[in-house]
């Protein structure tokens, strides 16, 4: 406290509390899970501190131990768990499988171009058969850029 009575702003503890604040935040902001235990780490480095007085050398050891602990920990006891059959959510190709589409043209030889997810595709028909424009298709094999397609 300082000579009025009133809190020291700039007392360690503040300073651990707004470094939990912003790793929080670009845990908020990136959604990676990993941030989280840094966050809380520099949150228990700051209740610490409101005990105990800590050198800042001791405080960054604590922090640094916390970080490391809290996250192989969490590496090991709460692993990432996905819904059966739910691919990953970034894989913007592998996604496609099972996907509905339209076809933009009609297709010739099996072959022709289809509408997913307001993105045009090459595709082929798993039949080789001909298919009318507008043609309602079924993702069912991604090879490169080309999609095989099944008539659904």
């Amino acid at each position: 406290m300082s000579a009025l009575g009133e809190p020291h702003l700039l007392h360690a503890a503040w300073v651990w509390a707004g470094v939990a604040a912003a790793l929080l935040a670009a845990e908020v902001v990136s959604g990676s899970g990993w941030l989280l235990w840094a966050a809380a780490s520099a949150a228990l480095v700051a209740l610490l501190e409101l005990g105990w007085d800590l050198p800042t050398p001791v405080a960054v050891l604590i922090f640094a131990l916390l970080v490391i602990v809290s996250t192989l920990t969490a590496r090991r006891y709460l692993p990432r768990r996905r819904a059966p059959g739910a691919g990953d959510i970034n894989d913007n190709v592998g996604r496609l499988l099972g996907q509905e589409g339209r076809a933009v043209s009609a297709f010739h030889d099996g072959r022709g171009r289809v509408l997913i997810d307001g993105k045009e595709w090459a595709a082929e028909l798993e039949t080789g058969a001909e298919l009318e424009a507008g043609a309602r298709v079924v993702v069912t094999e991604v090879s490169g850029a080309r999609l095989k397609v099944r008539e659904g």
